[in-house]
């Protein structure tokens, strides 16, 4: 059966230090393939979601660390390519230290996986490249860190854009409103539940 499922897991900035940050890792498929989106912190346990299924993609929200470092060995683990928006290639070379590894994805490219259709809907805000992908048949949207319970996504950098992740934010309420959003961290909400929010997330200024 065609199915989203959830792993948690922790990691830090510091190597030596404590977990600092939680993240949310997606699965997205049947019993036979999958694609995995964000697959941060563990290797080895997002390997174990996957639980010997093909794994047609990686697929990365944005380039953060927390969100990406861990991707290109886990990627090898399971032998499939990684997906990133562009624009975040940056944020990849910081976190990953490598200059390339993944595979530009673009606003509406689609992802055919055990009987479902993943498609890519291009979110900047929160960083430049990052994307939320939408899940028609089990009427949900994987939101990264575009919106959570309670608000977007943090933009606190010199690339990030407050106007920008509050139009990404208008682009998934487009989406029905019972709708899942499923985010980069922390419980999921529906469209309708954070939908009535709005004004007061852009009157606040975060």
């Amino acid at each position: 059966m065609s199915r989203i499922e959830r792993l948690i897991t922790a990691g830090h900035v510091d190597p030596d230090g404590p977990p600092e940050h939680e993240n949310n890792v997606w699965a997205v498929g049947d019993e036979q393939e999958v694609v995995i989106v964000d697959p941060a912190h563990n290797p080895s346990a997002a390997e174990k979601l996957v639980g010997g299924r093909r794994v047609v993609a990686v697929l990365l929200t944005h380039g953060h660390w927390d969100h990406s470092r861990s991707a290109p060995e886990f990627a090898a683990r399971v032998d499939a390519p990684i997906h990133l928006g562009e624009p975040d290639q940056f944020l990849w070379e910081e976190s990953t230290g490598k200059p390339d590894g993944f595979l530009p994805v673009v606003d509406g490219q689609e992802f055919t996986v055990g009987g479902l259709t993943v498609r890519a809907l291009a979110t900047p805000g929160h960083t430049p490249g990052s994307m939320s992908y939408v899940v028609d048949e089990l009427e949900s949207v994987l939101s990264g860190d575009t919106l959570f319970p309670g608000g977007p996504g943090a933009t606190r950098w010199d690339y990030s854009s407050f106007d920008d992740v509050i139009a990404s934010v208008r682009r998934l309420f487009e989406l029905p409103g019972h709708w899942a959003v499923h985010p980069g961290h922390g419980d999921s909400t529906t469209i309708a539940d954070e939908q009535p929010h709005l004004g007061d997330w852009i009157a606040r200024g975060w």
